[in-house]
């Protein structure tokens, strides 16, 4: 019979036991079909696309099912998320019990767990004497590749293939032609078609159990030593930006490995492009989410994970399918009565053990129904209460079991569940007759209290009031002072790509991929900053606009700009043509693309990377936006928020000086007027895209992040002059004070004190006046003016002077920013955010 790579965990089975007892070594000695170490992760994929099809209720669009907007389903594999109740007894569950137990019993385990021993598939594989094996992927690598640690040896094999074939395959586990119908009487096992398996592809569903291993780590950030902080940060950020070829832990993957050039890096270091080629396949397929039409499922992410793991070892293995194997595989799976029979002690047996484990956990049974709702982010989310409210309607013996009396009060349930309380309770909701006399004693008692609630109400109102003005004080302290350090710290490291690798890419590459391949200079703290450009070297950050959805600059017209102005501005300057001492800051290439925290982090640094440079280029050749199809030029560029917002951020510290357009090849770069900035000041009149999907899923508009560092460098730019910028010359000073008139003159919409933000909660579109800087630019004035507006005491960097000298560097026309003294240290600080008033009124 001619084999194939299964696609369903039917035909797994079917080619393992069709393989086993063939000679696969040559060594003339019948050996296996598939090798595995049984574990319960293994048996949970065989479970996984039998039980659980969709996450979310599918409508039909243009013949199609779209299951990415729907009501979430609940399904998973691993307990009923109304009730906590274990999902075995169902015939799904039966059905992959004894796929599992055929497969086992075709694999190495037939020898190796015989008196007694262990079967795995670390030791079974390099024998040669598997079929297959089926492993996560990370330890898979090590099965699979030329002198990896558990591979076959070249003797162990018998190969015969083409020259550029591979001996070592991986594929996508197999789905299931078989699933559960939760929707029907009695959950039975259908065929799998139509709605009862929307995401299916030719008639089977594939639900990814993606269960590998590796470690976890966490900070408590307000108990843990700042040496210990650090020293777990930087551990964090070392592991996000490994390749995946230098990762120490096996099973250690991101998305950012699914890229094109990834796969190609991974792909030269295995010398391997067929390994590398398969694992980006695999990990496509297992890595897609709900919207992109993936079904993956959740890990039972809970307290008490091992104890749930270790029951199901115990039953299914130790007692049920090796104990059978270690007898000689005698058990008769093809004799249904007896099958059943043994199915049903091992389900009744599994789900005593696992309402020991329920019991071993505070809280209880209901406890961890609760976490394991929230572990799958089930919406809306339940309270305990809420959730035995609920049973009380629909299930009464779950309300019974999860002792649900405990924690609910069935008198307050009356009004809203009567009949249900009744059911549960007869004469519960009865008041009896002494229900008149009880309501005349507390009407007296309530009339003769009125006065006295009437003035402690007054007194509490005072109260509050006098702690929210206390709270709204501390708030905008809060905001002023961390202003002022952001313009001394970074929250994510400066990244930048050295001038003459820049041109030779051909092309802007993605940040993780400069990473992966050592092509970024990273500068840690704003004093290296400094250090970096005293010596000589030259930062030129390139602001621009995306002209696609899904990348920056797909027709390359961007990136040729970029370099020709490079060089035209090294020619101008006499610099080494070599470009060497040039560096480039784009945001595609040194800002993280995969991961969203640290991608976040960087955003939240964009001002003081603005900043910093010492060269700003506005890259704006008129080209075409490649999804839209609408022309991109100078002016859309301008139009964008964080354009303007980047362009203020450079000119309020450095000035236009340094400030060039660069919009074609035949003049590469031209110095930008002086009144330049007099539009770009008008940063909040621009357009965002999350105003433009009215903050759809999102917790706030992206000019709320804008508000501290323009806050800082308003305050910096007052202050020196204010103080006269002593030791500068009147050019510097004469453009300070150009900046501040055309502030003072449009203060209102340069630093609007509120803005009207549109967002969607609860499927209502709502539409709310919001604070943005309130009166803060008064109160910094006021702070300067009263000397104290930039002083900064910190441990590490000491205390920063107030005075407006520290911002002047030598030269006629340098306006402020490279004297700043910035600190020393080099160690990375994990700054908490400011807050709201909620939180400043706990400690007020």
């Amino acid at each position: 019979k001619e084999l194939t790579v299964p696609t369903t965990i039917e035909e797994l089975v079917e080619v393992s036991e069709n393989l086993n007892g063939w000679d696969h070594n040559g060594d003339g000695e019948a050996d296996w079909g598939f090798c595995l170490t049984p574990q319960p992760n293994y048996f949970q994929a065989f479970v996984a696309p039998v039980l659980q099809t969709t996450l979310r209720t599918c409508e039909v669009l243009d013949g199609e099912y779209d299951c990415s907007r729907g009501s979430q389903t609940g399904q998973n594999i691993f307990f009923d998320v109304d009730n906590m109740d274990p999902l075995i007894f169902n015939e799904g569950f039966k059905y992959a019990v004894e796929l599992y137990w055929r497969f086992v019993r075709s694999s190495n385990c037939q020898e190796e767990s015989l008196n007694g021993g262990k079967c795995d598939r670390k030791t079974a594989f390099p024998t040669g004497r598997c079929a297959g094996v089926i492993s996560m992927p990370g330890t898979l690598t090590s099965l699979l590749e030329e002198g990896g640690k558990y591979a076959p040896p070249p003797e162990n094999r018998y190969d015969n293939l083409e020259a550029d074939e591979y001996w070592g395959r991986r594929a996508v586990f197999p789905g299931s032609k078989k699933v559960v119908d939760w929707t029907s009487s009695g959950t039975p096992l259908v065929a799998c078609e139509g709605v009862k398996c929307p995401l299916s592809k030719d008639g089977v569903n594939y639900s990814p159990f993606f269960s590998e291993g590796g470690e976890s780590y966490a900070l408590n950030g307000r108990q843990s030593k700042p040496s210990a902080t650090e020293a777990m940060w930087d551990m964090f950020t070392w592991f996000a930006e490994l390749p995946v070829g230098e990762i120490p832990l096996s099973g250690v993957y991101r998305r950012s490995q699914l890229s094109d050039e990834a796969i190609d890096l991974l792909g030269e270091q295995w010398n391997n492009t067929v390994m590398a080629d398969d694992l980006g396949n695999v990990l496509k397929e297992y890595f897609r989410t709900e919207k992109e039409g993936g079904n993956p499922v959740q890990d039972l992410f809970i307290i008490g994970f091992p104890q749930y793991n270790d029951a199901l070892d115990l039953e299914l293995h130790s007692n049920m399918i090796i104990k059978d194997m270690s007898e000689g595989g005698t058990f008769p799976l093809d004799d249904e009565a007896q099958f059943t029979e043994r199915f049903n002690e091992f389900t009744n047996a599994l789900a005593l053990r696992y309402e020991e484990v329920h019991a071993q956990q505070d809280g209880g049974t209901l406890q961890q129904l609760e976490l394991w709702r929230g572990a799958l982010d089930l919406r809306p989310s339940k309270s305990q209460q809420d959730i035995c409210s609920d049973l009380l309607a629909t299930d009464q013996n779950a309300f019974t079991k999860l002792d649900c009396i405990k924690v609910v009060q069935l008198k307050d349930l009356c009004q809203s569940q009567k009949s249900d309380v009744e059911e549960y309770s007869p004469g519960a909701c009865d008041t009896g007759r002494n229900s008149t006399v009880i309501i005349a004693v507390l009407c007296s008692i309530v009339g003769a209290g009125v006065l006295a609630l009437v003035a402690y109400f007054t007194y509490k109102r005072y109260q509050s009031y006098i702690r929210i003005r206390k709270a709204h004080e501390q708030l905008m302290e809060a905001t002023l002072n961390e202003s002022v350090r952001s313009l001394h710290q970074l929250d994510y490291p400066l990244h930048l790509v050295r001038g003459d690798e820049f041109v030779d890419e051909g092309k802007l590459m993605r940040h993780e991929v400069l990473r992966n391949t050592h092509k970024l200079t990273v500068l840690d703290s704003l004093s290296d900053v400094d250090s970096f450009i005293a010596a000589g070297k030259h930062v030129v950050f390139f602001s621009h606009q995306w002209t696609s959805f899904t990348a920056p600059d797909p027709s390359g017209q961007q990136y040729d700009v970029m370099c020709t102005a490079m060089k035209e501005l090294a020619r101008r300057n006499g610099w080494d043509e070599s470009l060497k001492d040039v560096f480039a800051w784009i945001d595609y290439s040194c800002i993280p693309q995969a991961n969203p925290s640290t991608q976040n982090l960087a955003i939240r640094s964009l001002a003081a990377y603005a900043s910093s440079a010492t060269y700003f280029i506005i890259v704006a050749p008129e080209t075409h936006h490649a999804d839209l199809d609408d022309k991109c030029d100078l002016d859309t560029y301008q139009r964008r928020m964080w354009c303007r917002a980047e362009q203020v951020c450079h000119s309020m510290r450095n000035g236009t000086e340094g400030m060039y357009l660069a919009v074609d090849k035949v003049e590469p770069i031209v110095k930008v007027k002086n009144d330049h900035f007099e539009e770009s000041l008008h940063v909040f009149e621009g357009e965002l895209t999350c105003c433009r999907l009215e903050h759809k899923g999102m917790g706030a508009c992206d000019r709320q992040s804008l508000v501290i560092p323009l806050l800082g460098l308003y305050g910096e730019l007052f202050r020196a002059a204010h103080d006269g910028i002593k030791g500068g010359n009147t050019d510097a000073l004469s453009s300070v004070e150009a900046f501040l008139k055309e502030i003072e003159k449009h203060q209102e919409t340069v630093f609007p004190r509120t803005f009207q933000r549109v967002m969607w909660r609860k499927n209502k579109r709502v539409t709310e006046e919001v604070l943005l800087f309130g009166d803060l630019i008064d109160r910094m004035r006021a702070r300067i003016k009263n000397g104290v507006g930039f002083a900064i005491d910190d441990e590490k960097t000491g205390t920063l002077s107030t005075k407006g000298s520290d911002f002047v560097r030598h030269g006629a026309s340098d306006f402020l920013r490279h004297g700043v003294v910035h600190g020393a240290s080099n160690n990375v600080h994990i700054e908490t955010a400011v807050g709201n008033i909620s939180e400043h009124m706990n400690q007020a």
